[in-house]
């Protein structure tokens, strides 16, 4: 075997990129954890008095700023590099975190929650990129290591902010401003770590040949977005070797977890009645099963293939979520979060990977932008549909709508590699 199909084959976790993205994807998840898991649904129901279906809406709203940029700038980044494409939107998170600070109405938090999902649009476009320029190859599959580890960075993130800040307020006595400003510190911090990111992988020569082609044809940042998304996937469509059903399975991965990221701590505090440091634990139980189970289950990933564990994940995942919605007993909440994160760790590093394998070589950036804009606009709609369900059915709706979204996935993923089988075999 040579050099460079070793290299295809091992991607080091301890490149400088993955590094360097690995803490930052580390300090955006403490923060967006902490706000969008530990304070903001409480803040905003509790201290200011709005509905859950707005405290839904602000959610989607971020979750539209996240997404709606994505392709943007996966193309900014292919242009001027991950440098500076990095540092310019991360602070915009430290204004954002700024704005939520003097925030008094549903208006002023949602545009505060709308500029937070701007700042944090290039995170993955710029990782995915960057990982698949590693791995050398998408055909490779050599790439869930590394999808694991930076997915095991944000949920660290994301589940050690909501711990930190609970025990800031239960046991530190602290206010909710003090709180904020701790987060808009460390969203300073995260700004300055961008710094450090090369500019380019590789040289960056596949990205001033698309941006001559793009040039050449006539196209640019000035043609309408929604014509470029449009006209962007039914290129793919006849381009990709993929099934058409990718397309919904993108959106439907995202949209399950939409549907309960604003009613989980609100579940958890009414039905549950858990304490703050109950509720953290019960992080811990599902967020740390995840993350110390994606790095071998990427590992797993690249020796075995996708289709078991994206089989197995989505099966678990839609059992777990309908038991969590029933219990009433804490330790059987404990049982059933710990399966959910058991199901994630098995999702996420195989759903990354097999994506990354569709993804062409010479626009990475645009097309993760596009695949990530796609999957995203589930955490769209999923917040908005949480939030009435939560209001107008009952506190267990929304999990249960997850639940039944994973198991059409479950058929979704079947059907895929049934029709990619036959194409094959064709």
């Amino acid at each position: 075997m040579s050099s460079k199909e070793t290299e295809r084959v091992h991607i080091s976790l301890a490149t400088p990129f993955i590094v360097e993205m690995w803490v930052i994807i580390f300090l955006v998840g403490f923060v967006k954890g902490s706000l969008l898991v530990a304070l903001l649904p409480v803040y905003m129901e509790n201290i200011l008095g709005l509905s859950v279906t707005t405290v839904g809406l602000a959610f989607a709203l971020q979750y539209l700023g996240d997404n709606l940029f994505r392709s943007p700038s996966g193309w900014v980044m292919g242009r001027i590099g991950y440098r500076w494409t990095m540092t310019g939107s991360l602070l915009l998170i430290v204004i954002a975190v700024g704005m939520i600070i003097y925030a008094k109405d549903a208006v002023s938090l949602s545009a505060a929650c709308l500029i937070f999902g701007i700042g944090t649009s290039p995170l993955w476009p710029c990782t995915m990129t960057g990982i698949t320029e590693l791995a050398g190859s998408t055909q490779s599959g050599s790439s869930g290591a590394a999808m694991g580890a930076v997915e095991m960075a944000s949920l660290a993130g994301t589940g050690i902010g909501p711990i930190a800040v609970n025990f800031l307020m239960d046991h530190g006595g602290q206010s909710y401003r003090m709180v904020f400003l701790v987060l808009m510190g460390c969203a300073a911090a995260v700004a300055a770590v961008a710094l450090l990111l090369p500019s380019r992988i590789g040289g960056g020569q596949a990205s001033r040949e698309v941006l001559q082609d793009k040039l050449a044809a006539g196209a640019g940042p000035r043609q309408q977005p929604l014509h470029n998304l449009m006209q962007k996937i039914r290129e793919m469509s006849g381009s990709l070797k993929v099934s058409r059903w990718l397309f919904p399975a993108l959106f439907l991965q995202a949209f399950a977890i939409g549907l309960m990221t604003p009613v989980v701590t609100l579940f958890a505090h009414s039905e549950l009645h858990v304490s703050p440091n109950q509720f953290s634990l019960l992080l811990i139980a599902g967020g740390g099963i995840t993350v110390l189970a994606l790095i071998p289950a990427g590992k797993l990933v690249d020796r075995f293939g996708t289709s078991v564990f994206l089989n197995t994940g989505f099966m678990l995942a839609a059992f777990s979520l309908a038991f969590f919605s029933q219990v009433r007993w804490l330790p059987l909440a404990f049982c059933a979060v710990a399966l959910v994160g058991i199901s994630y760790a098995l999702i996420l590093p195989a759903w990354n990977a097999y994506i990354a394998r569709h993804v062409p070589k010479g626009e990475r950036g645009t097309v993760w932008g596009l695949f990530l804009t796609l999957q995203g606009s589930g955490m769209v709609a999923g917040p908005v549909l949480s939030g009435r369900l939560w209001d107008s059915v009952s506190h267990s709706a929304p999990f249960l709508a997850s639940s039944a979204v994973m198991l059409l996935l479950f058929g979704l993923h079947l059907l895929i590699v049934h029709r990619t089988k036959l194409k094959q075999t064709g």
